[in-house]
């Protein structure tokens, strides 16, 4: 069968390809300007707990090495610190501490330099004997019929490339969704940040600061510092949606008067680059049109209020891989792949929404919304969400409403995670005996069902293998109609002894019974992989990636 067809090197591009490799696809990569990759630390990317974890997943290295995780968070205002926030290393707790004393800080983001999570990407890419990369590719037309997609790029490599699938991840100016006809409507200029990367010493060294209202001359309605590694920081300025050209000279002096309004005095900096970034919302109207689809800017453009779009375009991949990867091996209905649109377009439109609504109580300013006691703390509150990943603006979807979502049965039972949540990173005995995080055997192109069994993580496998429900279970894994792999747990939030989850290979919880259900089980994983594909399209199929 003809590999994958992705569009477009950038971070989620390569991650579309890096999630499909691992998942024995083959790619095709056409990559129009492998050279683009400049450095600008000015260009930094934040990454949340989930994403981040991904990324780590698929190989990239520099994450762990040139990204930085905060210790906390201050929201300021005028003179006032309105809070502060620890942060924590990473894990699965998702609380607040202020909620309980002995609860888990929230997990910080990663926040890096785009030009290093590419470069991590690309080594990571070049390492994979699965993905093809060709540069410089620029395609110029698509044709599409029952079986594939052809595409030819342009000088100087003008080629023909024919395969099964293809995906356009590349950008905001994407040339498949010109080609697919495809519109993407919008607001224009949503924000305006003038932007600094600098080396100082803040008073609150690795902990991002967001200040509102900074009551020194020049500073604006807002400004925030995010650390990165070695004495790096990132600052942000909130500009007048229009108009404020915002001169060299007129940034040195923001910077100055910034960090003397913080510091006393300014302090002595290295100014490392600087620019200026004008956010957009935008969402295609389609992001399917028979085998190509959209991903990322492609089909989306958000980033008001801390949303970040790289996150999306990254759960874009993550979402579409296991989806293309049970179509190439086993077929797939249309149901499973119309289900891409249906659950990642929604998903970004809920957090546009979010950020729509938000934005005249955040950027109007004034009147009697400014009189209302408690709200300025509110306020903050919904923009530390934003940039960290937290509530409508920045918590992981849930699938809840998913055309994949089994309907409720007498057999399913509750647990700490909702259907079509991202399932909590527990501790797991893989096949193999080995312990290991739940996180670690997602993307592999398997459902997973994870039994909770108290105790077993101290038997030697070979007994619990052959005891209790084990069997039964085993069994019932190894007749679904997709491939699984059963997985046991000493413990899950919410969950007694003997329940049975379903879990996609993207994280999310399809459903929990009550014991071994085989049959429930069985119909559960039909609803997920869409229902059995066409006879033709499972005759087509090869396994053969040699």
């Amino acid at each position: 069968m003809d590999p994958v067809i992705v569009v477009g090197a950038g971070p989620v591009g390569l991650a579309l390809s890096l999630a499909l490799a691992a998942q024995d696809v083959p790619c095709v990569l056409l990559d129009e300007d492998p050279e683009r990759n400049e450095t600008r630390p000015a260009r930094t990317v934040v990454l949340r707990e989930d994403t981040a974890d991904l990324v780590e997943r698929l190989g990239c290295e520099t994450l762990r090495h040139e990204g930085a995780r905060w210790s906390g968070w201050r929201s300021m205002r005028r003179k006032q610190l309105v809070r502060e926030l620890p942060l924590g290393a990473g894990g699965s707790g998702d609380g607040d501490p202020e909620d309980a004393d002995d609860a888990p800080p929230p997990p910080s983001p990663v926040h890096l330099p785009q030009h290093a999570l590419t470069r991590g990407l690309r080594d990571a890419v070049a390492a994979h004997r699965l993905v093809q990369v060709a540069a410089p590719s620029r395609i110029d037309s698509l044709e599409q019929d029952a079986t594939g997609v052809t595409v030819r790029t342009r000088e100087p490599n003008s080629t023909w490339w024919r395969g099964s699938y293809l995906v356009g991840c590349d950008g905001a100016r994407s040339t498949v969704r010109k080609l697919l006809d495809i519109r993407f409507p919008g607001r224009t200029a949503v924000e305006r940040h003038a932007v600094a990367a600098l080396r100082a010493e803040l008073p609150w060294p690795g902990r991002a600061v967001l200040h509102r209202l900074p009551p020194w001359r020049g500073g604006g309605a807002e400004v925030t510092a995010r650390p990165l590694p070695d004495g790096v920081w990132r600052l942000d300025w909130l500009l007048p949606p229009r108009g404020e050209l915002v001169t060299p000279d007129a940034l040195i002096a923001r910077i100055r008067d910034t960090l003397d309004g913080w510091c006393g005095q300014t302090p002595a900096y290295e100014l490392l680059d600087t620019g200026v970034y004008t956010l957009h919302h935008r969402l295609a109207l389609r992001w399917r049109a028979e085998r190509a689809f959209l991903a990322g800017d492609a089909a989306h453009l958000l980033g008001a209020l801390g949303t970040q779009g790289l996150d999306e375009g990254v759960r874009d991949a993550e979402n579409l891989a296991w989806k293309l990867a049970l179509a190439w091996h086993h077929g797939a209905s249309d149901a499973l792949l119309d289900s891409y649109q249906a659950e990642r377009r929604a998903a970004v439109a809920a957090r546009l929404r979010a950020a729509d609504q938000s934005l005249p109580i955040l950027r109007g300013g004034g009147g009697l919304r400014s009189l209302v006691p408690g709200s300025a703390r509110g306020h903050d509150s919904l923009l530390m969400d934003g940039h960290l990943g937290r509530g409508p603006l920045g918590a992981p979807p849930s699938y809840s409403h998913s055309p994949l979502a089994p309907s409720h049965a007498e057999a399913h039972t509750f647990v700490g995670t909702p259907p079509g949540a991202p399932v909590t990173d527990v501790r797991v005995t893989a096949p193999d005996g080995t312990a290991v995080r739940l996180r670690e055997r997602l993307g592999r192109g398997k459902l997973l069902v994870l039994l909770v069994a108290p105790g077993t993580g101290v038997w030697d496998r070979r007994h619990w293998k052959s005891a209790g429900v084990m069997p039964r279970l085993a069994a019932a894994v190894d007749a679904l109609p997709a491939p699984g792999e059963l997985l046991v747990t000493e413990g899950y939030p919410g969950a007694p002894a003997h329940t049975v989850l379903l879990i996609r290979p993207d994280g999310h919880l399809v459903a929990s019974f009550g014991g071994v259900r085989a049959q429930e089980l069985f119909a559960a994983a039909d609803t997920v992989r869409g229902g059995a594909a066409p006879t033709a399209a499972r005759a087509d199929r090869t396994a053969d990636i040699n």
